[in-house]
């Protein structure tokens, strides 16, 4: 759009409230959200999906305008939105519409719209993100073997939809007089519409994923297996790769407490010291 480079033009106010990206608020005859990421690979990716949502009349942000090529710092600007954060008691019930919408998005590949690897199957998704979240923290090998075996034994054949992927409440806004939208789509993957639930249970730090399976459009009999292995996997990443210590932390007692569950029913309890890994650079999608 004329007149948009994605510099920070004077009069911008800065609305910036999470570590990876920096978000301005712009003021003009178009008013829109400057948003310049520390992540080339997530402002790509983001703007390919807001562009998909865009073609399906899907929920989401307008795409004005992006970055391409090599600019520094890669950046999207979108249209402002005149909406407020849905009240945590009625997330749940209000995330259900725009969440069936976008799950009816159906994909070519899995993983990464943008900007990363796409994979051929989902099991090849999951070993690739177990085999990432090992290399960043090397004390959580054990765990992401056993998870590796888990995902084996899941033979369901996967169909790939879009999903948002980092489903919690502020990304879901509410406009006076006009739909519901979800925003912050970098993280967006082709996938298991599943694993978009587990990630949600996960963000809302349920002690047991169960309850988001009210948000299950097509429930059969391996729904709450898979939901809970992936459930399990996200809490990994967040252990291993998160840049926020109480999110680690959380995480990390959580994957220990769910370990010593599985170790009482094998009938050997013991308990480790937990050490939290360092975060390192890497994606955690």
């Amino acid at each position: 759009m004329d007149g948009i480079d994605g510099r920070v033009p004077p009069g911008a106010r800065e609305i910036t409230t999470g570590q990876a990206n920096r978000v301005w608020s712009v003021e003009g005859p178009t008013p829109y959200i400057l948003k310049h990421y520390g992540d080339p690979s997530r402002a790509a990716n983001e703007a390919a999906a807001l562009r998909l949502l865009a073609r399906h009349r899907a929920p989401a942000p307008q795409l004005l305008a992006a970055s391409s090529g090599s600019s520094a710092p890669p950046w999207t600007a979108q249209a402002a939105l005149h909406a407020k954060p849905v009240h945590l008691d009625r997330f749940l019930a209000h995330l259900a519409e725009p969440l069936a919408a976008i799950h009816r998005i159906t994909g070519t590949h899995f993983g990464r719209l943008a900007g990363a690897r796409q994979h051929h199957s989902w099991t090849g998704y999951l070993h690739d993100r177990l085999g990432t979240y090992a290399a960043a923290a090397p004390v959580l090998r054990a765990a992401a073997r056993r998870l590796h075996q888990e995902v084996d034994a899941s033979a369901d054949a996967i169909q790939p939809v879009l999903l948002h992927h980092d489903l919690q409440p502020g990304h879901l806004l509410r406009e006076p007089a006009g739909p519901r939208l979800l925003i912050d789509w970098e993280l967006a993957i082709f996938g298991d519409y599943l694993s978009d639930l587990a990630r949600l249970a996960v963000r809302l730090d349920l002690d047991d994923p169960t309850p988001v399976l009210a948000l299950a459009s097509r429930p059969g009999p391996t729904t709450e297996t898979r939901l809970h292995l992936y459930w399990r996997i996200h809490l990994l990443a967040d252990t291993a790769l998160s840049t926020d210590r109480v999110v680690r932390k959380r995480a990390a007692r959580r994957l220990l407490c769910l370990s010593v569950i599985t170790a009482q029913g094998e009938g050997a309890v013991r308990l480790a010291p937990l050490h939290l890994p360092r975060p390192r650079l890497a994606r955690l999608d």
